[in-house]
């Protein structure tokens, strides 16, 4: 059977998977010989509310093939430390259990991205993956396609509207994507049910335990730094429903003019969840929308769906979005107009790094992502403007920024970051007053902090 017949005969609707959510990456013939359908899991690393997990089960129900989920530990992903394996690896023991309750069987390979993947689609009828955005991740995905010879189906899962959807090119700004994903939500913010699987792993126990003890191994073999094992985010999903319930029920009623204060403890610090695929979009969505109404979630709305997926789109269809190469023309212009603009002070990538900068605030900041894997939203665009400010040129502060924020934060290494960085510089920006160094950038000072927070204490907090 060909794998495009297949698609079409599973009713993907009735649980919640639009068409457009699908994406086949290679064609062609199902293999005859496939004794399962693998998912191969990369992007969306959760049990729940993930459409390509559910997709997946509907294909192998219908080959009447039990299901596997796969995923790939690469030694050496760019940019990743012992803080960012740890956060994932907590994760995957605890979906090991999951997909083991589920009768499906869970299958951990440690090799090179491609060759792991190769490895575990050997046996498979067909393959299905979830979809992700950087550079390295749709590499990825086109080299497995490149190197199997049976389907690789794509069901995007990881953005409330999937991108090609929204728009089939890179967007200006916030206003120019926000009507087109608004238009697209009734058909996208849909519930997704789960799939009762037919073909049920037959000893999940053993495995499940082989898995554990491979896990636990790995975690406790982690060389963590001192500033790593400070961090108290602990990965996983069960982790991240807690936080959504707890942010729920907490921050209803100020989230929308507390969200900025770096002291409110106002935001749903969910960031790396979202980035390792630990929680939905859609489904934090959802229950914010059930839980606090239209007005009040307004604000987290506008920062979860359209400005987050506005990030995917700048990175989805911009090769250059993690260096000063994406950088507006207007703001190259007016940056590079005062490029010999007098700094008042210069530091280096360890000064930096080290929180050691003539700064309180920006020490602060600095050293709550260091320590913590995690920097209030307020803080990390301040944080930017002045590596900006205190650098010799603004390509140095471009590439700083991307180094630091990829190499501290959990959710490094994530189109929200890349394009935080790039809004410092001019993206999804306009032009302003001119000043100098900043041309006419947006500029941020200290003063600023101290007229709209406490910022005394945010610092007393992370300096102490």
């Amino acid at each position: 059977m060909n794998i495009s017949e297949l698609v079409s005969e599973c009713d993907f609707n009735r649980c919640g998977i639009s068409p457009e959510r699908l994406y086949l990456r290679r064609g062609g013939e199902i293999s005859r010989k496939g004794k399962f359908v693998l998912y191969w899991m990369q992007a969306s690393q959760r049990s729940e509310f993930n459409p390509a997990l559910e997709g997946a089960a509907l294909l192998a129900n219908r080959l009447n093939l039990p299901l596997i989920t796969g995923v790939v530990l690469i030694n050496n992903y760019p940019a990743a430390s012992a803080r960012h394996y740890r956060f994932m690896l907590e994760g995957w023991r605890e979906l090991s259990e999951k997909f083991s309750k589920r009768g499906i069987d869970f299958r951990l390979e440690q090799n090179a991205a491609i060759k792991g993947v190769i490895n575990l689609a050997k046996e498979s009828a067909l393959v299905v993956c979830d979809c992700g955005y950087t550079k390295f991740q749709e590499w990825w995905r086109l080299e497995v396609s490149r190197n199997i010879n049976i389907p690789l189906l794509q069901i995007e899962g990881d953005v409330v509207v999937p991108v090609r959807t929204a728009s089939n090119k890179e967007e200006y700004s916030a206003r120019t994507i926000r009507p087109k994903i608004h238009r697209l939500l009734p058909s996208q913010l849909v519930p997704l049910q789960k799939v009762r699987l037919k073909n049920k792993n037959n000893s999940p126990a053993a495995k499940n335990d082989s898995n554990q003890k491979t896990l636990s191994f790995l975690l406790s073999n982690l060389k963590l730094e001192e500033s790593d094992q400070e961090i108290t985010f602990t990965g996983g999903e069960n982790e991240a429903l807690k936080r959504l319930k707890i942010f729920i029920r907490k921050s209803a009623a100020h989230y929308n003019d507390k969200a900025n204060d770096p002291t409110a403890d106002a935001t749903s610090e969910l960031s790396p969840y979202i980035h390792f695929g630990q929680i939905s979009p859609s489904h934090i969505a959802l229950d914010i929308l059930s839980e606090w109404g239209g007005k009040e979630s307004e604000g987290f709305l506008e920062q979860l769906i359209v400005r987050r997926e506005l990030a995917m789109n700048f990175v989805f269809y911009n090769d250059d979005y993690d260096n000063p190469r994406c950088t507006p023309d207007w703001a190259v212009r007016t940056l590079e107009q005062h490029a010999k603009d007098k700094r008042e002070y210069l530091y280096s990538y360890e000064d930096f790094a080290e929180g050691k900068t003539h700064d309180p605030a920006w020490n602060a900041a600095q050293l709550q992502m260091v320590r913590t894997g995690h920097m209030a939203n307020y803080m990390r665009m301040y944080w930017g403007k002045k590596v900006l400010e205190w650098t010799p040129d603004w390509q140095t502060a471009y590439k700083y920024l991307v180094r630091l924020n990829d190499t501290y934060e959990l959710d490094g290494r994530d189109p929200n970051g890349y394009t935080g960085i790039a809004w410092i510089f001019g993206k999804h920006d306009r032009a302003w007053q001119e000043r100098e160094i900043f041309g006419k950038t947006r500029y941020m000072n200290a003063a600023g902090l101290k007229r709209k927070f406490d910022i005394a204490s945010y610092i007393q907090k992370y300096l102490a």
